[in-house]
């Protein structure tokens, strides 16, 4: 049995501001083969997501926010904004279902923002018609003012 508690919740977010990529995942699920993946994901606001979709019918994605504040993003195939969503863990809005196949990302708009996420396993590298080729590449010299724009997405919200 695994226990999630506050603490639990503060060690992760130390570990995604050492991290380089800024976030850290804490698996649930014993391993990347298992069927359901269930995973905490701490991330802070300088980390990038490069967009992408799940062309698998069995990948949805379930995401609720349990510290700070996520900007979900979801994209046309031409890389257009359609729909944005801010999850809260004061707010509203908790969490959000993203269906396959749609382009998406998340962005991390508070120090310390801690989500919970679900979807099918097992683990496979995203496929080359899975990755948003219109947007700036993970380690990109463009991703941070990437990243920016997209936070910026949130600023009226």
């Amino acid at each position: 049995m695994k226990l999630i508690s506050r603490r639990l919740l503060d060690d992760i977010s130390v570990a995604a501001k050492q991290n380089p990529r800024l976030r850290q995942n804490w698996n649930i699920h014993p391993d990347n083969q298992f069927p359901a993946h269930r995973l905490l994901n701490a991330m802070e606001p300088g980390s990038y997501i490069r967009p992408h979709r799940h062309l698998d019918p069995f990948k949805d994605e379930t995401f609720m926010i349990l510290r700070g504040s996520l900007g979900v993003i979801v994209f046309d195939l031409d890389g257009n904004v359609t729909e944005t969503f801010l999850l809260e863990s004061g707010g509203d809005l908790l969490g959000v279902d993203i269906p396959s196949p749609l382009f998406h990302t998340a962005v991390s708009l508070e120090s310390g923002t801690i989500f919970f996420e679900a979807k099918a396993g097992p683990y496979l590298p995203l496929q080359e018609a899975e990755r948003a080729l219109w947007a700036a590449e993970d380690g990109a010299p463009d991703a941070p003012a990437y990243l920016e724009s997209l936070k910026n997405l949130f600023e009226a919200k």
